[in-house]
């Protein structure tokens, strides 16, 4: 009967509402939470089945929960740089485990972006989920797929230890005095035939320049050059000058510091990397046109091709004019450019104190890693004390065709589900997936104003539908006592 029918109603609106005051306590409590998503409770009406003639028959009300999970909150800075927010409608790819994992192992996603370095150098949230990414291989390369999650792994910062970077260019800067006084040796090299003592690359360098031992052909000035080897180590290589008796010329060589740093070929030794002359115009500079003329005399015939090449250490031995690290340093080959006509400086000639004002040279020793990045796109990179950088990993996002339709699970994270469609992994900046923002945390989306108000309102509405139930009890009570 109706009366009955009521009471049900009321007892709908009673279940209903204790519904919504359950989504409201759990936005509350999640205030907080970073990356949090709101929930509500929405009401829609339950109608019985009316006929006509007879008396009306009440449903009630149903109370059925939604997510907002594609509304976006504000994204707060913070002073943690593997702190992540994104600035999109993406989702960070997580694993509960990091390591073994398989085709059958969940993959959860998460706006909850407060990552820390864990003991074992992975990146983990607060709820325990690993960050997903693509690796970065040995030329800088990333293999996306937006559909292969076996692709992915666990970023670990810690697998990459320290780094070195060889030595490929070297830019000298330095100027040698015009009026330099010819020595004995250079003057005698001048005559024909050469006349005692005369300075000779192969027989009286300056590579075997020893005062004590009173050998060699003392330089009359030494530019060295710091070279970072395939390891990391310091060598030195030195260029070694001798003014000519040829106006605008001097000798040069090339030479390692130690000499047992190289293996040389014939007719090379004591250290030598590369010997021959060096020319200047009358202006200062170097002279380009006299050094291609000079040919297999000069240092370098083409000055824009001024490149010093050693082999590896277990390479076989050195050929004519070759060169090669020493067996005992094992390391790998390594070509070094010399930049000597550089628009800033350069090797110059000008009537002035020989000297150097700078040498240049990139390549870095064995460095530790001191610290981590991560850039918009979410490229992760390590950051070592030798100044060099590189890239780890990039961090993947999931978007999905119903981002609302996601299930939630606990963590703030969420399962694929049948109505959400299936995932895409995007990298960041692309596909609407969002750019990735180091050094922010995305805030929960929950409005206290408008929870408290909720409480209110549902308060309301539950007393309400409990007067329903007290009132149709009492008319029930009333049709009892009609049979006294």
């Amino acid at each position: 009967m109706s009366i009955n029918s009521a009471l049900m109603a009321g007892v709908s609106g009673l279940t209903s509402n204790a519904a919504a005051m359950a989504a409201i306590s759990q936005n509350i409590s999640n205030v907080n939470t970073v990356g949090y998503k709101r929930v509500q409770a929405e009401f829609s009406t339950l109608v019985n089945n009316q006929q006509q003639g007879v008396n009306y028959s009440a449903g009630g009300v149903m109370a059925s929960t939604r997510n907002f999970i594609s509304q976006l909150g504000q994204l707060q800075r913070t002073t943690n740089s593997t702190d992540l927010a994104i600035d999109g409608q993406g989702f960070f790819v997580t694993t509960e485990k990091a390591e073994g994992l398989d085709a059958g192992d969940a993959r959860l996603f998460t706006r909850a972006g407060a990552f820390r370095v864990d003991d074992l150098g992975y990146l983990r949230n607060t709820a325990g989920l690993y960050l997903q990414g693509w690796p970065v291989d040995d030329d800088g390369n990333v293999a996306l797929d937006p559909s292969d999650l076996n692709r992915l792994r666990s970023i670990n910062v810690a697998s990459v230890g320290g780094a070195a970077e060889a030595t490929t260019r070297a830019q000298i800067n330095a100027n040698l005095k015009s009026s330099q006084a010819i020595s004995a040796e250079a003057a005698a090299a001048s005559t024909v035939p050469a006349g005692a003592g005369a300075y000779d690359p192969a027989a009286n360098s300056m590579a075997q320049y020893d005062a004590v031992a009173g050998t060699g052909v003392k330089p009359d000035f030494a530019i060295s050059l710091p070279v970072s080897d395939s390891k990391g180590g310091q060598r030195t290589l030195t260029l070694n000058l001798l003014k000519s008796a040829v106006p605008n010329q001097w000798y040069a060589e090339i030479v390692a510091t130690p000499a047992s740093d190289v293996v040389s070929g014939a007719p090379l030794a004591d250290g030598q990397v590369k010997t021959g002359i060096i020319a200047f115009t009358q202006d200062g500079r170097l002279d380009t046109a006299a050094m291609a003329a000079l040919g297999a005399d000069a240092l370098f015939a083409d000055v824009a091709d001024a490149t010093l090449t050693f082999g590896a250490s277990d390479a076989a031995a050195p050929g004519a004019g070759a060169v090669n690290w020493a067996t005992d340093l094992g390391i790998d080959d390594q070509t070094v450019t010399l930049d000597l006509a550089a628009a800033a400086g350069g090797l110059t000639q000008y009537d002035s104190d020989s000297i150097v004002q700078a040498v240049i040279t990139n390549g870095t020793p064995f460095g530790s890693l001191i610290g981590v990045e991560i850039d918009e796109q979410g490229f992760v990179t390590a950051n070592f004390d030798n100044g060099v950088s590189r890239r780890i990993a990039q961090v993947a996002l999931a978007t999905f065709p119903s981002t609302d339709s996601l299930t939630s699970i606990s963590g703030n994270a969420f399962r694929v589900s049948r109505d959400s469609g299936t995932y895409n992994l995007k990298a960041a900046g692309t596909g609407g997936a969002g750019l990735i923002a180091a050094s922010q945390l995305e805030a929960s989306t929950v409005d206290l104003s408008t929870e408290f108000t909720g409480l209110i309102t549902t308060q309301r509405a539950y007393s309400a539908s409990s007067k329903i139930i007290t009132t149709a009890d009492e008319m029930l009570a009333e049709l009892i006592n009609i049979k006294r």
